[in-house]
């Protein structure tokens, strides 16, 4: 075996090693290096195809480790300081509310959070309103059985963005450091919801979880 095609066999290994991993951020950089593994290999050898399978792989590999360690920078960010759960927006879809509207009631089966745009939002139970910036739901994702703790209703018309329980889950199995700084911010700003010793007021931008 000549040096050629060792690195032809250390792209092949590479290229099984990314396969095998189950983390995001190990898996794209592994996958990074197979394809310039492969890369020089198919200019070596004079393949074009193999040579331009691997460029057109490398783009998008590289976007999604960067898409990656930049969440996992906003989740580390808000942990240490803000609280803000801003950094999910990417991962919401926008749902308009009218006054009125049930958005769900306690004890429902919950999947998803919202992330308030605009408008107000009230819960009944323990009389907050939500407005701009306020998140609420999360709690149903570690809530046994994932069921709303309480009601919210929509008083002032507006938008949420919705963040289905799955796709948290799913950047948890992509990256398990985005489920421990995750976990650190939504136990914080229970903790600060529960200490809170105020009378019910307006929720702000970094308002209470419930």
């Amino acid at each position: 075996m000549d040096w050629i095609e060792a690195i032809g066999y250390l792209g092949t290994a590479l290229t099984i090693s990314a396969s095998a991993m189950s983390t995001m951020i190990p898996l794209r950089i592994i996958s990074l290096c197979a394809s310039c593994a492969v890369i020089t290999y198919g200019v070596l050898i004079g393949s074009m195809p193999v040579v331009l399978t691997e460029a057109i792989q490398i783009p998008f590999n590289a976007y999604r480790l960067w898409q990656m360690m930049r969440l996992v920078r906003d989740v580390e960010t808000a942990a240490d300081g803000t609280l803000s759960l801003e950094w999910l927006r990417p991962f919401g879809s926008q749902r308009p509310f009218g006054i009125g509207e049930v958005v769900f009631r306690k004890g429902e089966p919950a999947g998803e959070m919202y992330y308030v745009e605009s408008g107000a939002f009230r819960i009944p139970e323990v009389g907050i309103e939500v407005r701009k910036g306020g998140i609420v739901g999360e709690l149903g994702l570690l809530a046994p059985g994932n069921t709303r703790t309480a009601s919210l209703i929509c008083i002032e018309a507006g938008n949420a963005l919705c963040i289905s329980y799955s796709d948290v889950k799913q950047l948890y199995y992509q990256n398990p450091e985005f489920g421990f700084y995750f976990l650190k911010l939504t136990s914080e700003r229970l903790f600060q919801s529960v200490s809170r010793e105020t009378p019910p007021a307006t929720l702000a931008a970094e308002g209470d979880l419930l």
